[in-house]
């Protein structure tokens, strides 16, 4: 059986003690950084490797390729992509290139995602920042308004869908107006909750349709003033799967992140407990993996069905114009049109 939990690698090639621990543990799933990162080749044959070593055809291989700052793989293993700002800016002139161009390029990443056996994306950033918020989201995000935040979110995850990669919506339920980084601290939100409710949760609702989602390592407290929603059930019961109706699969952020506390083993159990389907660790570390590792269950009920649906986003292949694709991501680049 699926054990539930996302875990990293701490380099560029599969160490035995790591070939061991993906054999035994059987993690849902592999998330990629930078430092797995150097060739093309090296990338295919490292997560090859681990495939072979957990020996499932359904296990997840998931990356941040948002574009802009946070893009895992750039020249020459894979093309600069622009950040959402990019998109924002050219809906404000011309609403309906701006998803024809967030649907295409998005297309066109999964496309290039799919050839090093990636598949799922971290991506899109579904929050609303604010004025005076952390600049952790700033040009992540698609704006400041709702609706225009849902279109274009909706049209990358549709893109990205189309060519065989499911996914993630974050931060859920809602990252934009936290004041500290929750890679170094807790942040707390004082918001009412009827005012979440018009904002910070209202995109997220719009795109509860789709397949995953990661959790904020965020106090609400207007809901739950004692935990972060990662490691709260009531945020998780009351908010994500009720008020916002997400019933796709579910995953925290990174474990390793400076905003939870305690052993990591208590971590994993502690947003497990709260509702996630899935733990996530990312920082390759083996002894924090095997830690986190004994505090998560077996996938079973209904979050294995979730699993099996955001695995199935991987049989996709959709016909698209590939020639509009590149011109349309060129534009956004401020680059020549390509040759094709």
């Amino acid at each position: 059986m699926v054990a539930a939990l996302i875990t990293g690698l701490s380099g560029l090639t599969l160490t035995d003690e790591e070939r061991h621990f993906y054999r035994e543990v059987r993690p849902a799933g592999l998330i990629l950084f930078r430092r797995n990162v150097v060739a093309a080749e090296q990338l295919k044959r490292l997560v090859a490797e681990v495939r072979e070593a957990v020996g499932r055809t359904d296990f997840l291989v998931l990356i941040d390729q948002e574009g802009g700052r946070v893009q895992r793989l750039k020249p020459p293993v894979a093309r600069n992509l622009p950040a959402a700002a990019a998109y924002a800016g050219l809906f404000s002139s011309d609403a309906e290139k701006a998803k024809r161009a967030a649907f295409a390029v998005a297309r066109l990443t999964a496309e290039e995602l799919q050839t090093f056996g990636i598949t799922m994306n971290c991506a899109p950033v579904v929050d609303l920042p604010v004025e005076g918020a952390h600049e952790i989201i700033s040009d992540r995000a698609y704006g400041r308004d709702v609706d225009q935040v849902v279109v274009l979110a909706e049209a990358v995850a549709q893109g990205l869908m189309a060519g065989g990669v499911a996914p993630v919506i974050k931060h859920i339920p809602g990252h934009g107006r936290a004041t500290a980084d929750s890679h170094f601290a807790l942040p707390v939100v004082t918001a009412s909750r009827k005012e979440l409710s018009a904002t910070d949760f209202a995109p997220f609702k719009a795109l509860a349709h789709l397949p995953a989602a990661m959790t904020a390592h965020v106090v609400y407290s207007s809901v739950d003033p004692e935990h972060p929603a990662s490691t709260s059930e009531i945020v998780t019961r009351n908010v994500i799967r009720g008020e916002i109706g997400f019933d796709g699969l579910l995953m925290s952020d990174d474990l390793s992140m400076k905003a939870l506390r305690g052993p990591m083993r208590a971590r994993a159990e502690a947003v497990i407990a709260a509702g996630s389907d899935l733990a996530l660790h990312c920082n390759g570390d083996l002894a924090e993996m095997r830690a986190a590792a004994a505090g998560v269950p077996r996938l079973q009920g209904r979050a294995a069905e979730r699993f099996a649906a955001a695995s199935a986003c991987a049989t996709r292949r959709d016909a698209y114009d590939r020639a509009e694709a590149l011109q349309l991501l060129a534009s956004l680049m401020g680059e020549p049109t390509p040759i094709v």
